[in-house]
């Protein structure tokens, strides 16, 4: 547990399942890693406590990123304890699921707030105290390559997500800061146990080249690739983690 000794990351959405398998796997390499959370403060103390038995270093932090009062507030208090940025994780995310004839304006409005505004201006403070060689990987969909009418706003702005990473990683090469987006095929978490039945898994085996869904771990693993000095040369880049699933 040495490769990440020493820095510090922010991970976004860390009380629960894509989120809360790459904040354990950051601890694990050596990071402190600060645990977003939006609403469940049990979730997020259940993940420090994790990572904390397992040798690692985390505290909670708390933010609606629909909110710009509240990521403010997040980042004062990160500020408060002295707490450095060296390593963004941009996981948190709002779905909703509706066709665009059924899309209201709020439900348009939650979605877009949260994933694309609060992911962009989380980025803006993180990047304010980043130093050289710091980190920034957000966490797509693969909506964005696959037709999901019925989650039209979200693919929207995960596609927004993914064309940020470009422009923000030219901007930050001269300071040695990395800029990369990860798309996690089907993965099994609780959030998507309540559409894979038996059936749907099945379906998703057969479309996908390595015939199974991923796993949580196998997603953390690539972004803890990423987070790493082995992935100084790697920026702007949008890769796929889904076992060559192909919808």
């Amino acid at each position: 547990m040495s490769g990440l000794s020493g820095k510090a990351a922010l991970v976004t959405g860390a009380s629960r399942g894509i989120g809360r398998g790459i904040a354990e796997r950051l601890g694990r390499d050596g990071a402190t890693v600060a645990i977003h959370y939006g609403r469940d403060a049990k979730a997020a103390e259940e993940t420090v406590a994790a990572i904390k038995a397992a040798g690692g270093q985390a505290f909670p932090v708390q933010a609606d990123l629909s909110s710009m009062a509240d990521i403010k507030a997040m980042f004062a208090a990160l500020d408060a304890r002295d707490a450095k940025v060296d390593i963004l994780v941009n996981n948190a995310a709002t779905l909703i699921s509706a066709h665009i004839q059924d899309t209201t304006e709020e439900m348009f409005e939650q979605v877009v707030s949260t994933n694309l505004r609060g992911t962009y201006f989380v980025t803006k403070y993180a990047i304010e105290r980043m130093g050289k060689g710091g980190r920034i990987i957000n966490l797509s969909s693969n909506c964005t390559r696959v037709a999901y009418p019925e989650v039209s706003v979200y693919g929207l702005t995960k596609a927004g997500i993914e064309n940020m990473a470009l422009g923000l990683a030219q901007q930050l090469g001269a300071r040695g800061i990395t800029v990369n987006t990860v798309v996690p095929g089907i993965v099994d978490t609780d959030m998507n146990a309540s559409w894979l039945s038996e059936d749907t898994k099945a379906y998703v085996h057969g479309l996908t080249a390595l015939g199974r869904l991923g796993s949580v771990e196998e997603i953390a693993n690539v972004v803890a690739f990423l987070a790493s000095e082995q992935a100084s040369w790697v920026t702007a880049q949008t890769i796929e983690a889904s076992g060559g699933c192909r919808i």
